[in-house]
C-alpha cells in the first residue's frame, strides 16, 4: 500500500494554517493561547504563504535571517491580517498614510538611508555607558515600588510595578515630567493600537488621537528643553539636532522622541507582567532563583522567551526576493512569529517549558538586523532588578485570580495582575 499522503493533503494544511493565523490575529482565543496555535504552525507550515500572498515563518532560523536580510524592509502601506481584511478598518488605514505620506516618522517605520542617518544620530545621546550608569538609579526606583507593595500585600502587579517602573526610568531619561507620567500610560495603550493588524475601525480612532496628542506634547517639550537643557535624552538629542554635519529635521526629533518613550515603558510593562507570572506559575523554577540568585540575567532572558513582549515583526520586499522557496515579488510582505521563534522546537530544547538555567542563546524578543531594539539593554537591566528585588524583598508571593491578556497579539501582556505578597 502507497504512504503517499493524498491529493488533498497540501491543500488542508494550508487552509489549516490560514485558519490558526486568523485565530492568532482575531480571536479572544488565539490571543490568550497563541502558543497552542505556533506549537501546531510549526508542526503543519513552518513556512506558509497564506491566502493573501502573506508570508508567514515561525522558525528561529527563519525569522533571524528574514529580518537581517538587506533585500526586506519596512513599508507604510497598510495591510490587513492575511487572509481576513477588515475592509473598513484598512480603509482608514490608507486614508491616514496617504495624510501622512510626507509627514516624518519614527526609525521604527524607516529603511537606509535614513534609518541609518537617524539610529546613528540618536545612538551618540542613547549610549551603552548612559544606560549603565543608570542601573542604580532603577534600583533606587524599584525600591520604591518594593516599600509600597509591601506595604499593600494584595496588589496589581501592574500598577504596582510594571507600570511605574518603566515609565520612571524612562521618563526621567528621556526628559519627561514626572506629573505627566500617568497620562502617558493612556495615550501610549492607545496610541500603540496602530500595531494590531486586527484592529478595528474605532480603536484605530482613538489610537489616532492618541497619537496626534503624544506628538504635540513632545513638540511644546522640545521647544520647553531648548529653553532649559537638562542632563536628560531629550536634551541630548537637541544638541546632535543644533549641532554641525549630520542633524535630525525637527519632525524627526519629535518622533525618535515619541517612540523612545513610548518603547520605553509599554514593551517593559509587559516584560515585567508577562515574566513575573511565568515564574510565579513555575514554583521550582521561582524556588530554584532563591537558592541561585546568580541565575537572575538567564532568568530574564527566559522570561523574555517565554512570553515575549513582542510577538510579530514584518517586513516587505524590497525588491523580487525568494524566501525559503517562495517567490516574492517587489512590496510583497513576510511576517516573523517573533512569539513562534522563541518556542521553535527546532532550536530550542523542551521549548515550552519554562527554565532559569535555560543558555540556548538570546531570544527573538527584541527582533534582529538593523532594527534590532535600541533599548534592549534597558530592558534587560530592568527585568533583572526586577526578579532580584522581588526575592530578596518578599518570602512568598502568589497570583491571586486568573489571569485575562489584552486583547491583543503584536504587544502582548495582561490586563491585570492580581497578587498577594509577603514581605521578608
Amino acid at each position: 500500500m502507497s504512504s503517499a499522503a493524498p491529493p488533498t493533503a497540501e491543500p488542508a494544511r494550508s487552509q489549516r494554517a490560514d485558519e490558526l493565523l486568523i485565530e492568532l490575529f482575531l480571536t479572544h482565543e488565539g490571543h490568550q493561547d497563541p502558543h497552542s496555535r505556533y506549537r501546531e504552525l510549526h508542526e503543519l507550515a513552518p513556512v506558509h504563504q497564506s491566502g493573501s500572498g502573506d508570508v508567514v515563518l515561525c522558525r528561529y532560523d527563519d525569522c533571524r535571517a528574514l529580518l537581517r536580510d538587506d533585500r526586506f524592509g519596512k513599508n507604510l502601506q497598510p495591510r490587513g491580517v492575511p487572509g481576513a481584511e477588515d475592509p473598513a478598518a484598512m480603509e482608514f488605514r490608507r486614508q491616514r498614510a496617504e495624510e501622512l505620506a510626507d509627514a516624518p516618522v519614527s526609525m521604527l517605520l524607516l529603511n537606509p538611508p535614513d534609518h541609518t542617518r537617524i539610529r546613528s544620530l540618536v545612538n551618540r545621546a542613547f549610549t551603552p555607558r548612559r544606560v549603565e550608569q543608570l542601573r542604580g538609579h532603577i534600583e533606587a526606583l524599584a525600591e520604591e515600588c518594593f516599600d509600597a507593595m509591601a506595604e499593600a500585600r494584595d496588589l496589581d502587579l501592574l500598577d504596582a510595578l510594571g507600570f511605574p517602573l518603566p515609565v520612571a526610568v524612562i521618563g526621567e531619561l528621556v526628559g519627561v515630567p514626572r506629573a505627566d507620567w500617568p497620562h502617558f500610560r493612556y495615550l501610549m495603550s492607545y496610541a500603540t493600537l496602530t500595531l494590531e493588524t486586527g484592529a478595528t475601525v474605532e480603536e484605530l480612532e482613538v489610537a489616532e488621537r492618541c497619537g496626534r496628542e503624544a506628538w504635540h506634547y513632545f513638540v511644546e517639550l522640545v521647544a520647553e528643553k531648548r529653553r532649559h537643557p537638562a542632563d536628560d535624552l531629550l536634551s541630548a538629542m537637541i544638541e546632535v539636532s543644533d549641532g554641525d554635519g549630520d542633524r535630525l529635521g525637527e519632525g524627526e526629533l519629535i518622533a525618535q522622541a515619541n517612540l523612545m518613550f513610548a518603547a520605553g515603558f509599554e514593551t517593559t510593562t509587559n516584560l515585567i507582567g508577562n515574566g513575573v507570572a511565568a515564574l510565579l506559575r513555575n514554583p521550582d523554577q521561582l524556588e530554584l532563583l532563591r537558592t541561585r540568585p546568580d541565575l537572575v540575567p538567564s532568568a530574564t532572558e527566559e522570561m523574555l522567551r517565554y512570553d515575549s513582549p513582542v510577538q510579530i515583526d514584518a517586513r516587505s520586499a524590497l525588491e523580487p526576493a525568494e524566501v525559503k522557496g517562495i517567490e516574492c515579488d517587489t512590496g510583497a510582505r513576510v511576517i516573523t512569529l517573533l512569539g513562534a521563534a522563541n518556542r521553535d522546537p527546532t532550536h530550542w530544547q523542551d521549548p515550552d517549558r519554562f527554565d532559569v538555567t535555560r543558555d540556548e542563546g538570546p531570544p527573538m524578543s527584541f527582533a534582529s538586523g538593523i532594527h534590532y531594539c535600541l533599548g534592549a539593554n534597558l530592558a534587560r537591566a530592568e527585568g533583572q532588578v526586577v526578579v532580584a528585588g522581588l526575592l530578596r524583598r518578599f518570602r512568598h508571593m502568589e497570583i491571586t485570580a486568573d489571569l485575562v491578556n489584552r486583547q491583543r497579539l503584536t504587544l502582548r501582556g495582561y490586563e491585570r495582575i492580581p497578587m498577594r505578597v509577603v514581605p521578608a
